[in-house]
Formats: C-alpha cells, sequence, structure tokens
C-alpha cells in the first residue's frame, strides 16, 4: 500500500482509506449497508493485510452506530489503526445540537470518543460549513481539542473554496491549527473539485481525502448502456435520489463506455480503473472506498499497485469532461509562454 503526505502535515495516510457507511445501517443508512460487528472486524482485519490504515466515519452514520461498530472491530488494534471521523450534522431535536459551535464540537467530539472506544482521534473534519457560527469560534475549539490530545489533526469536509480559505486566513492570524484535509465529493462523474478546489488545495497544502469515488454506486461496472438498472442497488433508494448528484444518462454511459473500454485493456475491474484514475489525480492524499462484503473490498483493493497509462488517462478525461462553470471556463481562456 503506498503512503502519502496528508496535506502540509507530518501524517502519512495509505492512499485508500475505508468507509464505514455501511457499518450498522439504522436510519436512512441503511440504504448503504447494514454491516455488524463481526462482518466489520472481519473487514477490518483484511484492510490491515493489505496495509489499508485508516478508517473514515462520522457521528451521523446510523445515529452513531457507525462509530460504535468501528470501536468494537478495532478493538485491541488501537495502535495499528488511523480513526478519522466527523462532526457538525445534526446529532439530537436541541437547537445546540448541531452546527460547529464551541458547544456542539466538543461535545460532538467527547461523544465520538466515547462511541470509538478511544481517547483520541487522528483526523477529526468538519462534516460541511455551518455559516451560523463564527469562523474564529469553530477554529479555536478545534485547536482547544488538539492542545488537549483528543485530536491530532483537523480537516474539513464539503467546504467551498472561500469557506476553505477564509478558515486558513483566520488560523494562520491567530496561530491555531490548520485545516490539513479536505474530504470532498470527486469521480469521473463529478470533477467540479478541480475547478477551484484542487488548486487551492495544491497552493495551500491541503489534502484531499476523497469520497464516492465511484459516483455514488453508478461506476461499479453494474450499469450498462441499453440494459436495466439492477433490482439490487442504492440507485433504487430514495435517499439517493434525493440527495445524490444528478448525472445526465447520456454523460453516464459514455463514462462507463470509456471505462469498459480501458478495464478491457488494462485487464482490471471498472470500479478499479475509476478509483485509479482519482487516484492520480494532483492533491489527492487518500481515496475512500467502501464495501458491503469481502468480495467488494478485495476488488476496490486492487485499485492500488499499479497505475493507468497517460493514453488511458487521456480517453478517461475525455469521456468526462464537462463545460466549467464561471468564471473557470473564462479562466482557461488565459495561457502565456
Amino acid at each position: 500500500m503506498e503512503y502519502r503526505q496528508l496535506g502540509r502535515s507530518g501524517l502519512r495516510v495509505p492512499v485508500l482509506s475505508f468507509g464505514t457507511g455501511t457499518f450498522g445501517g439504522g436510519g436512512m443508512f441503511e440504504a448503504f449497508g447494514t454491516t455488524g460487528v463481526e462482518e466489520a472486524t472481519r473487514l477490518v482485519s483484511i484492510c490491515l493485510e493489505a496495509g489499508l490504515t485508516m478508517f473514515d466515519s462520522a457521528d451521523v452514520y446510523s445515529q452513531g452506530i457507525a462509530e460504535e461498530v468501528l470501536g468494537a472491530a478495532i478493538r485491541g488494534r488501537r495502535d495499528q489503526v488511523l480513526i478519522s471521523t466527523k462532526g457538525t450534522f445534526p446529532t439530537g431535536p436541541g437547537p445546540n445540537d448541531v452546527g460547529s459551535s464551541r458547544h456542539h464540537l466538543i461535545n460532538a467530539c467527547e461523544a465520538s470518543l466515547k462511541r470509538l472506544g478511544t481517547d483520541y482521534i487522528d483526523v477529526y473534519q468538519l462534516h460541511g460549513f455551518d455559516a451560523s457560527t463564527p469562523v474564529e469560534e469553530t477554529l479555536r475549539a478545534l485547536d482547544d481539542l488538539v492542545t488537549a490530545g483528543k485530536i491530532r489533526y483537523i480537516g474539513c469536509s464539503n467546504f467551498s473554496g472561500w469557506h476553505l480559505m477564509k478558515s486558513l486566513g483566520v488560523s494562520d492570524r491567530y496561530g491555531l491549527s490548520r485545516y490539513v484535509a479536505h474530504q470532498a465529493y470527486y469521480s469521473l462523474l463529478g470533477r467540479d473539485y478541480e475547478w477551484e478546489l484542487m488548486p487551492l488545495g495544491l497552493d495551500q497544502g491541503v489534502g484531499a481525502i476523497i469520497w464516492s469515488p465511484l459516483g455514488w454506486g453508478r461506476l461499479t461496472g453494474k450499469l450498462r448502456r441499453g440494459q436495466p438498472q439492477p433490482q439490487v442497488s442504492r440507485l433504487n433508494t430514495k435517499v439517493i435520489v434525493d440527495i445524490g448528484p444528478p448525472v445526465p444518462e447520456e454523460r453516464l454511459f459514455k463514462v462507463v463506455d470509456a471505462l469498459d473500454g480501458v478495464a478491457r485493456e488494462t485487464g482490471k475491474s471498472i470500479p478499479q480503473v475509476a478509483l485509479n484514475w482519482v487516484l492520480q489525480r494532483p492533491s489527492i492524499s487518500s481515496v475512500i472506498i467502501g464495501a458491503r462484503n469481502e468480495q467488494q473490498l478485495r476488488d476496490n483493493l486492487g485499485a492500488v499497485g499499479w497505475a493507468l497509462e497517460p493514453g488511458h488517462i487521456a480517453k478517461l478525461d475525455a469521456a468526462s469532461e464537462t463545460t466549467h462553470a464561471y468564471p473557470y471556463w473564462h479562466q482557461r481562456q488565459f495561457t502565456r509562454p
């Protein structure tokens, strides 16, 4: 397993991380999976055998059950793993049970520590941007948690470019802990990350931890042009339809066709090719993979240890290219020798 620096930090992380959204299966997350402790323990062991040592979770995954299952699965081997988890989203009905206030973040972090059965979290990330809380308050709270030894590195997720840059500016101004990671959506079907967040990450030393690199399950190889959608698929669930990024059918199958061709030429599976493409992009520190079972996990682990040829990357780039939003399409016209 290859390891990379997590942004501008001294922490090295595996290029593949394991996402625990399939653990527990409570509420809306039942669409992703219902993995219990026994199966989770087995999946963690397979990951560790392959050198995959970072496991990603969040306090809202199955209402905290995912963190509990992960904590049980790593019991007795905490020193072998890196844990990343997230806070900010609602964890209760109260007015202060949500957001990035000092009040909520400290409570959320303490609750995550308890569920995970550990006294520290390696990478703690904000799950989204809270515009109602001053950035200074959020970063001071995170810095205090770092000073207390309860978290070691901080990151964010789903921020826009100005959200992230403002936060970095505040950290630099007051000497507070700095975001070293941005957990972001990026795939062959969703390349918006490239427009602003990728150059920002490269310039400011913020490493990307990529979620849903298979385009919300669309790039698993199960969807084919002219064939019906599988009856058993997360794409059939209301939660995915409601919150997942829409993809025009023609664009989807243009990308799938290109993946199919590259897969045949390389002898790899479609998911392995799609994951490897993301791994070759600038600013990427780690890519989160998920799996409902051992077979899916082992296939996804096959995305590392090799690299797509430049011709294959060019073919996939061309199939997945879209018109940039303004002002990025205009900025691309400016070149100089």
